[in-house]
């Protein structure tokens, strides 16, 4: 008996012993997977946070977008419903898409020009102008009848004229390169070609070329004032030039480098000779340098001018050339707040196309010898203006230029001398908008001591954009 008490005895003594032993391990086993367990929900709860987080930012960039956008619409739909002109300057844009779709992108665009009619009354003391003739319609000093060179010797009655055909238009394009390149063009058309109408019924004039250039940062190359010619130093007229007796004046095709105050340029060729219908052109082209400065008180350039003067006519066998040239110098000087002088003085030989708009030739042309014999010019003009407020202002203007004909080759009958003076007013009633008056009293004399003298009244009235 106390045997198999001992044998049941032991049986839970065991047992107990075999749970004190093992239960440790399965403790440790259970504790190692929870806690791997533990790491892998905190991971997940984490990457969970952080979609969640995620998801949180994108909905609040989408609200904001979405407000954003409304807002945008409801101004869209309040300007939409103004009247344009309450739409503040610059702050909206003219249209969505570029005015110049075709351009590289960035490229800016500008349209201007003027609305200029002009009213003239003119009378001339030696003769009369033809209906058709340009003197009519701007001054051309080459054009004032002299009796016996183109004027009868008779006064004419006084002539008026009205048109609008100085009235103008330009269109620029110009673009920046990211890395600093410059570049553009420009293009520019008046009225004054020839009449495509009369004067009794329709005046329609054609649309002629002014400007027409493009450049490329210190280049320019296509047709533009000539680098021998200042025309800031202009002074403000009512006529379409003004000091044309002694100004530089001259539009033409060339190639243009500048660099600072220092331009230098090749320009289209012209020979003109005196008393022939036509010109000629050389085989080289003009050059033309010129230095500039400019500063509060002003401007001033030099300017330098050599060419080959040419004839080359098979039909007469005419074949000469000979090199001309001159020099100029002028500019704009600021005496004070209200006064400023303008001036110019030129001189050379085988310039004259250069000067007045053509007044005589070039040259004339020795047939015996076969040479060209350069016409000798000095040239010269003063402008002062005076403002009398920043609305009224005046301008006295003077202008002449002399010519060295060799009448053994020319006659007497060519131009020796031009001269005009004139003064004008100005009224500018609001920004772009002038109204002016001038009168203008002119005198041509021919090689043999014979004058001629025209007279003006002339009113203008013009709006620039």
């Amino acid at each position: 008996m106390n045997t198999q008490v001992l044998k049941m005895a032991r049986r839970p003594l065991a047992a107990a012993m075999l749970i004190a032993l093992v239960a440790p391990g399965v403790a440790l086993a259970q504790t190692a997977k929870e806690k791997a367990l533990e790491a892998r929900v905190a991971e997940l709860e984490r990457q969970v946070q952080l979609l969640v987080s995620t998801q949180q930012q994108q909905q609040g960039v989408i609200a904001q977008t979405q407000t954003d956008v409304g807002q945008v619409r409801a101004t869209q739909a309040e300007l939409a419903a103004k009247p344009a002109a309450t739409v503040p300057a610059g702050k909206q844009p003219i249209q969505v898409t570029s005015i110049t779709p075709g351009a590289t992108p960035g490229t800016t665009f500008k349209f201007g020009g003027f609305i200029k009619a002009d009213f003239l009354a003119t009378r001339t003391g030696d003769g009369q102008l033809a209906d058709d003739a340009t003197g009519r319609a701007l001054y051309l000093p080459g054009q004032t009848p002299v009796h016996g060179a183109g004027g009868s010797g008779k006064a004419s009655d006084v002539d008026y004229n009205a048109h609008a055909k100085f009235s103008r238009f330009n269109l620029g394009v110009d673009h920046v390169a990211d890395n600093g390149d410059k570049a553009g063009a420009m293009v520019e058309m008046d009225f004054f070609g020839n009449s495509l109408g009369n004067q009794s019924a329709t005046n329609t004039y054609g649309v002629t070329l002014r400007h027409a250039y493009m450049y490329w940062n210190n280049w320019l190359a296509g047709q533009t004032w000539s680098n021998f010619m200042d025309a800031a130093a202009l002074p403000e007229a009512v006529d379409f030039v003004g000091p044309t007796d002694g100004v530089v004046f001259v539009r033409q095709a060339q190639v243009r480098y500048t660099n600072g105050g220092l331009s230098v340029a090749v320009e289209n060729p012209e020979t003109t000779l005196v008393g022939a219908p036509n010109s000629d052109r050389g085989s080289l082209p003009d050059l033309t340098v010129r230095y500039g400065w400019k500063g509060d008180w002003g401007t001033f350039g030099v300017a330098g001018l050599v060419r080959q003067l040419k004839v080359d006519n098979q039909t007469t066998g005419a074949d000469a050339s000979k090199v001309a040239g001159g020099l100029t110098l002028g500019g704009k000087w600021v005496m004070g707040d209200s006064d400023s002088l303008h001036y110019q003085l030129t001189g050379g030989e085988g310039i004259s196309r250069y000067i007045g708009l053509g007044i005589t030739g070039d040259s004339a042309y020795d047939a015996v010898r076969d040479e060209l014999d350069p016409t000798g010019v000095l040239a010269a003009y003063v402008g002062w203006r005076h403002a009398f407020s920043p609305k009224l202002r005046t301008n006295l203007i003077y202008a002449r230029s002399d010519y060295d004909n060799n009448a053994a080759l020319t006659g007497n009958l060519v131009t020796k001398s031009v001269q005009s003076i004139r003064g004008n007013v100005f009224y500018t009633p609001m920004p772009k908008v002038d109204i002016g008056a001038e009168l203008m009293y002119g005198v041509r004399e021919i090689e043999d001591g014979r004058k001629g003298d025209i007279s003006r009244v002339q009113f203008t009235t013009k709006y620039s954009f």
